[in-house]
């Protein structure tokens, strides 16, 4: 089955949104194959800002209306304990909120944006979703990451080439248990390195100190740049360190 034919046989749905590439496509190819289709952005602490914007701008773009949904995430137990089965649960919890929303506005079907390359063992959250009967039209056409972004970019999406951007709470060890304070803490750090011209790089709690993990062909920048970082994050963490295991570039 084709994109083109499964919006053919839905001509009407709701999609949960995050402004990421996967989410991205799928609004745009469900636009492009005549689906009325509608955008669900849940905004909660473990999403930065940038995304809602990148949500914001693209449904903008598109001319699709998108609707935003705030809800306190740490207001869920198992979410805020972060055990290991945090995903589950965060995921349980949005979609249901997501689907409350999209039926009272009439809607019988929301999809979301997992591709072929997702591994389902590697993604709790995906049990989530089947349970809640969420359809993942990427993954049931198999199109994979690589695909999502070649034709992102033919269809002139400026997200083609955004880097994979897990939420906020993975930067939380798992079993600490999560706080909006240590969330604010990290985002405010990683926008910090974000204007500093760095990307696909991740700042991590390690106790009360900040753990940097870049690529490899960025390290050389940054530690020129250390005394910059150091003013910008040394006042929120007890320590700020680089991780010398380089990170692996995310697509």
């Amino acid at each position: 089955m084709t994109l083109e034919q499964f919006f053919h046989d839905h001509p009407r749905a709701a999609i949960a949104f995050s402004g990421g590439v996967d989410s991205a496509f799928l609004l745009w190819a469900a636009r492009a194959y005549g689906c009325d289709v509608h955008a669900y952005y849940v905004s909660t602490a473990f999403q930065p800002a940038f995304e809602r914007e990148d949500a914001r701008r693209l449904a903008q773009e598109l001319g699709v209306p998108m609707t935003v949904i705030e809800t306190d995430v740490l207001a869920v137990p198992e979410a805020a304990a972060n055990g290991p089965d945090r995903c589950y649960h965060c995921k349980r919890a949005l979609f249901s909120l997501l689907w409350q929303r999209a039926r009272a506005d009439g809607h019988t079907l929301l999809l979301d944006g997992t591709n072929a390359s997702d591994d389902a063992g590697d993604r709790p959250g995906m049990r989530a979703l089947r349970e809640l009967e969420v359809r993942s039209p990427l993954r049931e056409c198999g199109l994979t990451k690589e695909e999502v972004r070649a034709r992102s970019r033919e269809a002139g999406l400026f997200t083609w080439d955004k880097p994979a951007y897990a939420c906020l709470a993975t930067r939380i060890p798992t079993g600490t248990p999560i706080t909006a304070a240590d969330l604010e803490r990290v985002e405010r750090a990683e926008d910090a390195l974000f204007a500093l011209g760095f990307s696909d790089f991740r700042v991590r709690l390690a106790g009360d100190a900040a753990r940097i993990q870049i690529p490899a062909g960025q390290m050389d920048g940054l530690l020129k740049r250390r005394e910059e970082i150091l003013k910008q994050l040394a006042p929120h963490f007890s320590a700020v360190l680089l991780d010398l295991d380089a990170r692996t570039p995310s697509r």
